[in-house]
């Protein structure tokens, strides 16, 4: 079985949401775009993402495991899990697509196993790990 795990640092993680698409009408057709808030998100993500990507993608299926790890609070203290906004089905899929444009895997639906946290913690950013099931 073939696994990589990593950590991204970041100062803040990204939390717009895939889900966050704009519509426009132009000559009686809806046309979606990204607002600059998603754009820089995806852009990030690629960056980082883009140094991490394995030189062999990687073939279902596939179990997907990713911890956010958000600032401690002056309520929360490192490690405590955050039950707050945004929901961590929000959070994966601009991930995931990111990670499947830059190479991980040929087609995210090859992803079969999600583990998806969020905590505080005195780190922050996303750690990452991809294992063949």
């Amino acid at each position: 079985m073939s696994s990589m795990s990593f950590f991204l640092p970041m100062k803040k993680i990204p939390t717009v949401t895939h889900q966050q698409k704009k519509v426009s009408v132009v000559k009686g057709k809806p046309v979606f775009y990204e607002e600059d808030d998603l754009k820089a998100a995806r852009s990030k993500f690629m960056a980082m993402l883009g140094q991490k990507a394995p030189s062999d993608k990687f073939k279902g299926p596939i179990r997907l495991t990713t911890w956010w790890c958000f600032p401690v609070t002056k309520n929360k203290s490192d490690g405590e899990y955050k039950v707050t906004k945004p929901d961590t089905d929000n959070l994966v899929k601009l991930f995931k697509d990111c990670m499947t444009a830059v190479g991980f895997w040929k087609d995210d639906a090859e992803v079969a196993s999600e583990v998806i946290e969020k905590y505080h913690a005195d780190i922050v950013g996303i750690w990452v790990k991809v294992e063949e099931l």
